[in-house]
């Protein structure tokens, strides 16, 4: 008799029966979608956080850095109808684990350029006492003429022309990559999961791809301190602190984090099988596997036949007019957001004279979680009053209009632009006092003259000497600066640095309150298009979010930001970033913005409680006719 080696030990007693393999469990595969949920939109948030050191490094307008935050919707725009195909006709679990690594090399992609370019070579850097000739005013430019020659020749340099559109395809393969990441997870974790734990595990789901984005503005916030050639040049040779604004962090370094994380999060997905037991439910007594074998009528279709529909539903989803006047109002909302997350950093370390770390952290620390705070709480509310879809739009309606009123006060609260000689307000003022020290075009290295004017270099401050008392620098015999004649390095305050905090509390209170409105419009489109296109309705509700949010929405703030540059940067007869903005005007134009997307809302919402008050008007029973006249 053979002895059964693997459930008897040597003594002849039964050894425990082998355990299940995790990967047959619904929960665990909700645990590794968490991680890699969080790995994937850790990316996104972290991108938006180092948009404007990409920005200042690599000479960008704020118009093609927008383009560049927006170009992972391209990807995913292109591909997220073919989802809605595929279904669960594919092994979901490897599409997923494929996707993830291809976001891990888009992601080493996007860190890429730092290792191709050379070292970052900001003006007027001061070697040594000795060579002054790259910032103090004097006749001969002999030495900066040639600095100037061979910081173009590696401009010029073919691997420097490749970053942005090396920056462009990692955003275009992130978009890519991200395409069945969370509709498969979503599906997938739904066929399986009992219908008691269905809820539970998509709520899960829900917290972390809220708090994604959060994760990565922190991140930005940590990895933004270390100077960006901190593995180039020993750190006895920065000369640069994070409050100057020639500072670049290493953006590069978070990237390789999060291509590390990504590529961890996606091996397990080739281990998932393709179809699992169902959880047992004590209200799934009969068998569960002909639950999956229902389909929905559109995956029965070929995928020429799909495309050819497509179109068609499309239409018919669009001609209902709640659905309709509901997107319409989400995707206002949605550009709003588009700003925010995109620019709100850039426009808190501009207009408050702020670090990119804190500004990130602010938005990272403050604005994305109370937004989570304000969407779960718009869900409780409604379950609470048990709202119908007019009660919900009555909701949605008093955010938003509530939110206009947070919004608007933000306009008044801010800096003015500091005075900047030869820039604002009199372009005029320090041009003739330093023309005979022939100040290089591209020469930017602000002091803080001892009359509190700020000037763009210590050469176009007239500046003859420099004095070093170990660390802290002082150019004197400054012709340009009244008084003492003497100037600081850095930027002169604003002196309204302490109007960041009630800026940011009502920055806080209106993305709480928009977020309100988020779960019940949701639950709305739900509860008014037909139970058998309710999946297509929530796809075509996210390609409009692309389509007209997400993927315009950056490149306009952009646009809108670089209409207030009052001084452009210039390289070697190019010019790059913008060096100083009309504050008043950056506020006023891109808070401004925010308020038309914020009234383009609250007016859908009101067209739809009309719709919907027009629609209960006519199905009210009509009183009995009494007779004529």
């Amino acid at each position: 008799m053979k002895t059964n080696n693997f459930n008897m030990n040597i003594s002849g007693s039964r050894l425990p029966v082998r355990r299940q393999s995790p990967f047959s469990s619904v929960k665990f595969f909700v645990f590794c979608h968490s991680l890699l949920q969080l790995a994937q939109l850790l990316v996104s948030g972290y991108m938006k956080s180092s948009i404007s050191t990409i920005e200042r490094r690599y000479g960008l307008s704020s118009r093609k850095s927008g383009l560049l935050a927006s170009f992972n919707e391209v990807g995913n725009t292109l591909l997220i109808v073919f989802v809605s195909f595929f279904g669960s006709r594919v092994h979901r679990p490897r599409f997923i684990g494929g996707g993830a690594l291809l976001a891990g090399i888009a992601s080493l992609l996007m860190a890429m350029p730092h290792f191709l370019s050379g070292q970052y070579n900001y003006t007027d850097r001061i070697r040594s006492p000795s060579d002054n000739s790259s910032g103090l005013c004097q006749s001969d430019r002999t030495l900066s003429t040639t600095s100037s020659n061979q910081s173009c020749s590696l401009q010029e340099n073919p691997a420097q022309q490749v970053v942005y559109p090396l920056l462009l395809l990692g955003q275009l393969l992130l978009g890519i990559g991200s395409v069945p990441i969370q509709p498969f997870g979503i599906s997938f974790i739904d066929d399986y999961a009992s219908k008691k734990n269905s809820p539970f595990y998509l709520g899960i789901l829900l917290a972390v791809t809220a708090f994604g984005p959060a994760f990565g503005f922190i991140t930005g916030s940590l990895m933004l301190r270390f100077y960006v050639d901190f593995d180039k040049i020993p750190k006895d040779q920065i000369k640069l602190n994070p409050r100057d604004l020639r500072w670049v962090g290493a953006w590069w370094l978070g990237f390789l984090v999060a291509a590390c994380l990504l590529f961890l999060t996606a091996l397990p997905y080739f281990f998932f099988p393709r179809n699992m037991s169902k959880e047992d439910d004590a209200d799934d007594a009969e068998s569960t596997q002909d639950c999956h074998q229902q389909k929905n009528p559109l995956q029965e279709l070929s995928l020429l036949q799909f495309l050819k529909s497509f179109p068609r539903i499309a239409l018919r989803t669009l001609r209902s007019p709640v659905y309709l006047l509901v997107v319409l109002a989400q995707v206002n909302l949605a550009a709003l957001l588009a700003g925010l997350a995109t620019f709100m950093a850039k426009f808190i370390e501009r207009q408050f004279n702020q670090t990119v770390s804190v500004s990130s952290m602010m938005i990272g620390g403050v604005c994305i979680p109370l937004a989570v705070v304000g969407t779960v709480l718009g869900g409780v509310v409604m379950r609470r009053l048990s709202l119908s879809v007019s009660g919900a739009g009555r909701l949605c309606t008093a955010a938003i209009f509530l939110c206009m009123f947070s919004i608007i006060p933000m306009l008044f609260i801010g800096c003015s632009t500091q005075n900047v000689a030869g820039v604002f307000p009199n372009s005029s003022r320090g041009l003739l006092c330093s023309a005979g020290c022939r100040c290089p075009e591209e020469a930017f290295n602000p002091v803080c003259g001892s009359d509190g004017v700020e000037f763009r270099s210590p050469c176009h401050a007239g500046c003859i000497t420099m004095e070093i008392d170990n660390t802290i620098i002082n150019y004197t015999e400054c012709q340009c600066v009244g008084g003492l004649g003497r100037a600081s390095p850095g930027t002169c305050s604003s002196g309204c640095s302490d109007l960041l905090l009630p800026f940011m509390a009502m920055l806080g209170i209106t993305s709480f309150i928009a977020s309100l409105s988020q779960t019940p419009s949701f639950m709305m489109i739900l509860r008014t298009v037909p139970t058998e296109d309710k999946s297509f309705a929530v796809g075509v509700q996210y390609m409009l979010f692309r389509v007209l949010a997400f993927m315009p929405g950056p490149v306009l703030y952009g646009t809108v930001i670089d209409t207030t540059c009052i001084l452009w940067g210039r390289k070697c007869g190019k010019s790059t970033s913008c060096l100083y903005y009309n504050l008043d005007q950056f506020r006023h134009r891109f808070l401004g913005v925010q308020v038309i997307f914020a009234f383009g809302g609250l007016l859908c919402f009101m067209l739809t409680l009309v719709v919907l008050h027009r629609k209960a008007k006519r199905q009210e029973p009509q009183p009995e006719s009494k007779g004529g006249y």
